[in-house]
């Protein structure tokens, strides 16, 4: 390119090392045979470590670094490019009526479809009986066979799909003609001139994050008729479908929650905002906690009636799904029922550095089944089942070595009953010489019942990110970055040890709090705003940030001292 003497022109460098000048302006996918040999096809590209569409325009020098969906990041456009082309696809297969995204099941979204399971706040149980006899049959097979062809018609003529921004007035009155009245409520938070939108042809849905740049990229999807709405389908990594692996038990846990929301008229991250905005929201907390609350006691009711023959709780979740809290609570309801538990740490059953098996880069996996003693571990239960006395272990992660007899003797009387929590608590392989109706398995996990808005859903695993960055940083001196860095590592490991045994349990907790996200903004963006554009970790960094400005902040002081939210922000009511 001859560019020495172009006017207002920019740097560009490539991932090969090449710099070209380019026009101020340039659309970034014109510059796309600078990016190499792809590993599949290109759907986003890192302006200096910034996620950003294909159609965006190069404003400043920067390195450009390709995404394509063989990288995690462009799984998740490759995933919100399909659900962008449902919303299409429904508007015109099913005009007038509302598309609403409900939550995750494997490699799947769950979606409703009229009223919708989600839509429009009822908040009284003469309006709840109302919405059951009003809500839309359940679709069948022919009318998500006629969703489907219709999204491969559109994909099939390889529409491009851009962003770009409409005035406010216009955007607010798009949403208002579509019915889209969660995403109204989100403009709400905005008072800018102009709002940034995807457009696909005169489709317009409100901008989130980058999509792919065509629907021709999205051939690799299916729609599958699913309890009172369907399943939009999509592959793992590359573009290979996978076999639909089914969790009832999750979807009862969202399905409840969601059915809460519904009630107490907050299912939208707009719902909640209003909340704030009409100074409305403390007894909202107070209801939330409420709720979580009885949920726990019927749970310890569960145990309670099994009290004869359960000796051990075990309890496991992915990453800081509120755990450790969630055992303390669970504990104090076994108290108030006359039962008595008494708490085992998992960690003291290491088999100490020396022996830790090492994973594929050479280091200590300790999370690995095998980096416990499970003999030593079964045969202490055994001998405490047995009204033996027993002194557990203690392990020294300073200097990696576990101490027999350096721990806390114990005995179990009539009523006791053991509480363990740890990654592998599911697995009964964990304790395979225990029988299975001595043990009481519960899973644990922040299921977020909130959606942006009707199109929009909230990851669960963003929750729990912004959890653990926060508490990483409030108790154990790490910032944003490295939270950011040891996250994917995080998430392999939670698919490796904990959800393949989630369906195993004999209940499920759900420890997210509908208002937690506007109480972590207060923390996580500060922290955020310390990663800065030339490190890799701001691709993620500025993500979550543009996220959090979907929510109003809610002063953490309202958050009561016995909330699992405390584990992250500090101040429990509970020593750890």
């Amino acid at each position: 390119m001859e560019a020495e003497g172009m006017d207002a022109a920019v740097w560009v460098s490539f991932p090969s090392g090449e710099r070209r000048r380019a026009a101020l302006g340039t659309v970034i996918e014109s510059l796309a045979d600078g990016m190499g040999p792809l590993e599949g096809p290109l759907v986003a590209v890192k302006v200096s470590n910034e996620l950003l569409p294909l159609s965006a325009r190069i404003e400043i020098d920067a390195a450009l670094e390709p995404v394509t969906i063989a990288q995690s990041e462009g799984v998740m456009i490759y995933r919100r490019s399909l659900a962008f082309l449902l919303a299409m696809a429904a508007r015109d297969v099913f005009p007038g009526k509302n598309l609403v995204v409900g939550h995750s099941l494997g490699n799947s979204y769950y979606y409703t479809l009229g009223r919708g399971e989600d839509s429009g706040p009822e908040q009284t149980p003469e309006a709840e009986t109302a919405w059951e006899a009003e809500r839309e049959p359940a679709l069948g097979e022919a009318d998500v066979g006629r969703l489907e062809r219709r999204m491969r018609e559109i994909a099939a003529e390889d529409r491009p799909i851009s962003a770009g921004y409409l005035a406010y007035a216009e955007a607010a009155g798009i949403f208002e003609r579509s019915g889209q009245r969660d995403t109204l409520l989100l403009l709400e938070r905005r008072n800018g001139a102009k709002v940034r939108v995807n457009r696909c042809g005169d489709y317009v849905n409100l901008y989130v994050e980058p999509l792919a740049p065509r629907t021709g990229i999205l051939a690799a999807f299916a729609l599958m008729p699913y309890r009172e709405g369907f399943l939009l389908r999509f592959p793992g990594r590359g573009l290979e479908m996978e076999p639909f692996t089914d969790s009832p038990r999750i979807f009862e846990v969202y399905r409840e929650y969601k059915k809460w929301g519904r009630i107490v008229g907050v299912h939208s991250a707009g719902d909640l905002n209003r909340l704030v905005a009409e100074r409305k929201i403390r007894d909202f907390i107070r209801m939330a906690e409420a709720f979580q609350a009885r949920k726990l006691s019927d749970v310890a009711a569960r145990i309670y009636e099994k009290r004869r023959d359960v000796k051990a709780v075990l309890i496991a979740g992915p990453s800081s799904s509120g755990k450790t809290t969630t055992a303390k609570r669970l504990a104090v309801e076994l108290m108030v029922m006359g039962m008595e538990p008494i708490a085992i740490s998992l960690d003291d059953y290491y088999v100490g550095t020396a022996l830790t098996p090492l994973d594929e880069e050479g280091k200590p996996d300790y999370e690995a089944l095998e980096a416990l003693d499970i003999p030593f571990l079964n045969g202490q239960l055994l001998d405490l089942f047995r009204g033996r006395e027993v002194t557990l272990p203690a392990y020294d992660f300073k200097t990696g070595t576990r101490r027999e007899g350096g721990g806390r003797t114990l005995r179990m009387g009539r009523r006791s009953v053991l509480i363990l929590e740890g990654i592998h608590g599911l697995n009964d392989n964990l304790t395979p010489e225990i029988e299975r109706a001595l043990k009481f398995k519960l899973y644990v996990s922040a299921l977020t019942q909130l959606n942006l808005d009707d199109h929009n859903r909230i990851p669960t695993s963003d929750n729990r990110l912004l959890r653990r960055m926060v508490r990483d940083y409030q108790f154990r001196g790490a910032g944003a970055v490295k939270t950011i860095q040891m996250w994917p590592n995080v998430q392999r490991g939670e698919w490796k040890h904990i959800f393949t045994h989630q369906d195993s349990a004999d209940a499920a907790f759900n420890s997210a709090l509908d208002y937690e996200l506007s109480v972590l903004k207060f923390y996580a963006e500060p922290l955020l705003h310390t990663v800065k554009p030339n490190q890799s970790e701001y691709t993620e960094a500025s993500r979550l940030l543009a996220f959090l400005e979907n929510f109003a902040p809610i002063p953490p002081q309202y958050v009561p001292g016995q909330s699992i939210l405390r584990e992250f922000i500090g101040d429990s009511d509970f020593k750890y």
